[in-house]
């Protein structure tokens, strides 16, 4: 019995070797994270550019594993592979982010240096090649990371099993079970604290605690290791590129970013949800200066012209709604919507967002140096957040709704301002059943008015949101267009429950209500006009329900024929 206990009792080596296995699949599952985040920021489409990547880096996992039974010394082999990882992943957000400045910034510079007109900026041949490497990039580098962390765990398993000088019988299950807790524990960290920090800092973190646990081992077992001073020199240079990354990526980063863009960036955050970033520019020396909105590298507005979009959006449901008591405003978060709604003197206006950040970036100052860097914003929205009048409930709208439903609200108008049906999640917003809560949610007299992509770009989907939003018992449907020239075509979904289309109600004003500035009758009506073939097909075009993700698959198409993929 004594022989057999000791037998069983976990050594010091054990121990050691479950806290590296435990620490190292924490890395792993954040550098998986972490590349798959950065490369859906980059490729846009983040929902399948995430799913792609992660597959990418667990089938590389598995081609690490076979791959480390060519390594014939696991201790020397281990010590090597981890300063490798941490070197390679601690830099990977800045090797990708210099690898699409330069795709993004060579045929602009040729063409400044050569004095061609914007619109001849060389983008073939050499050009096209650069830009397709630049997607592969990702891919690319997360199937390397992926290699190098699938080497781990059967390296650790052989060292585990020379400590014994046997074959274990619960060696996999100790390892993984270490491994799978691990990881668990790095899941935590990335949702809890990673996910809203700047991208090459958390690449930096990681590494450095991949590197401390090389450390760790070499020092322990540098006897079993061979060329101990040549090991800890190379972790002593890998610990230095990290110090110079951690101290200098941050900048490094930002550099690269600004290349993406045209304009100067004067604001740039990971919220958690998505990537916010305002860049500024003047067209006039003497005039006021040009503020853009991007999340995740895709305009939202341009401040010069998005009261063309903003009163296409909300005029039209206001006008032909009877009251204009209580509206409410899904998404919207910038609180430009909300500004033009403001004008019809409404009693209440409640505003679903999910990100609080973003409501943040419009609503209160953000200071830095003692100055408000986003004030240009809250004067554009006209503070509009402010309003006493204004209510915002943060969550997922698909959720938050079923509260309003619950308390049996309703509201005299509705507008909708969501982001395109980009991935899955937000095709969630643009399904029967979520138009169908928001049915129950409008007044018998209302009219609800929902943001619908550009029918010239990507007319299958703006046609499939008009037929979802008729499937979901809306008495009335019909869709809009207005050129805004940020995005150029752009169109709408107009909808009431009972009563005449909200077209006719618009034809019957003799004058329109509020004067903002911009809208005039003329340009109400004619907006519901189309050039001939835009709603050809219409009865074959699918409606978006939660299990077909119709809106997200024809947006996908239409994203990548505007990419030129074939």
């Amino acid at each position: 019995m004594p022989s057999d206990s000791r037998r069983k009792a976990l050594t010091f080596d054990d121990v050691v070797i479950m806290l590296v296995t435990g620490v190292l699949a924490g890395c792993g599952l954040v550098y998986e994270y972490l590349l798959a985040h950065t490369a859906g920021r980059m490729l846009g489409a983040v929902e399948a550019v995430i799913f792609s990547m992660i597959g990418v880096m667990i089938v590389s996992m598995g081609v690490g594993s076979f791959l480390a039974r060519a390594i014939a010394r696991p201790f020397a082999g281990f010590a090597w592979l981890e300063a490798t990882l941490a070197g390679f992943g601690g830099v990977s957000v800045l090797i990708l982010g210099g690898i699409a400045a330069l795709a993004a910034v060579l045929p602009r510079t040729l063409a400044e240096t050569y004095g061609m007109p914007p619109d001849l900026v060389p983008r073939g041949g050499l050009f096209a090649a650069l830009s397709a490497a630049a997607d592969a990039a990702p891919y690319i580098l997360g199937a390397a990371v992926g290699v190098l962390v699938g080497m781990e765990i059967p390296l650790l398993a052989r060292v585990r099993q020379e400590f014994h000088r046997r074959r274990l019988e619960h060696n996999t299950g100790t390892i993984y079970g270490a491994d799978y807790i691990g990881a668990g524990i790095g899941a935590a960290l990335w949702v809890a604290f990673m996910l809203t920090m700047e991208p090459a800092r958390a690449a930096v973190l990681t590494a450095g605690a991949n590197l401390s646990m090389g450390v760790l081992f070499v020092l322990l077992y540098r006897r079993r290791i061979g060329r101990f001073g040549l090991v800890l020199a190379l972790h002593a240079a890998v610990g230095a590129l990290l110090l110079v990354a951690g101290f200098r990526g941050g900048d490094w980063a930002e550099a690269m970013e600004q290349l993406l863009f045209r304009d100067r960036i004067v604001y740039s955050a990971d919220t958690g949800h998505q990537r916010l970033t305002i860049t500024e520019r003047f067209n006039d020396p003497d005039g006021p200066a040009v503020y853009t909105f991007f999340i995740n590298g895709r305009t939202q507005f341009a401040s010069d012209d998005e009261h063309i979009y903003h009163a296409m959006l909300t005029y039209p449901a206001l006008a032909a709604s009877a009251r204009r008591e209580r509206v409410l405003v899904v998404g919207g978060g910038d609180g430009l919507g909300v500004r033009d709604i403001l004008r019809w003197r409404p009693k209440e206006v409640v505003v679903l967002d999910l990100d609080s950040e973003l409501v943040r970036l419009f609503s209160r100052p953000i200071l830095r140096g003692g100055q408000a860097i986003n004030a240009p914003l809250l004067e554009l929205n006209e503070f509009a957040f402010r309003d006493p009048r204004v209510r915002t409930v943060f969550g997922d709208a698909f959720l938050t709704v079923d509260g309003l439903l619950r308390e049996g609200r309703r509201f005299d108008a509705i507008v909708v301002d969501l982001p395109d049906p980009s991935h899955p999640d937000l095709g969630r917003l643009y399904s029967v059943r979520f138009y169908a809560k928001l049915r129950h949610l409008l007044a018998g007299d209302g009219a609800i008015a929902i943001q619908s992509t550009s029918p010239y770009h990507a007319r299958e989907t703006f046609l499939s949101i008009g037929r979802t939003v008729s499937a979901a018992g809306f008495g009335n449907v019909e869709q809009y267009r207005q050129n805004v020239p940020s995005f150029g075509e752009w169109g709408w979904t107009i909808a009431t429950r009972h009563g005449a289309p909200a077209s006719e109600r618009l034809a019957s004003l003799e004058t329109l209500p509020v004067d903002d500035g911009w809208t005039t009758r003329e340009v109400l009506l004619g907006a519901f006009a189309f050039p001939k073939g835009v709603f050809d097909g219409l009865d074959e075009i699918e409606i978006n329900r939660l299990g077909n993700a119709a809106a997200y698959r024809y947006y996908q198409k239409s994203w990548e024929r505007e990419q030129g993929v074939p």
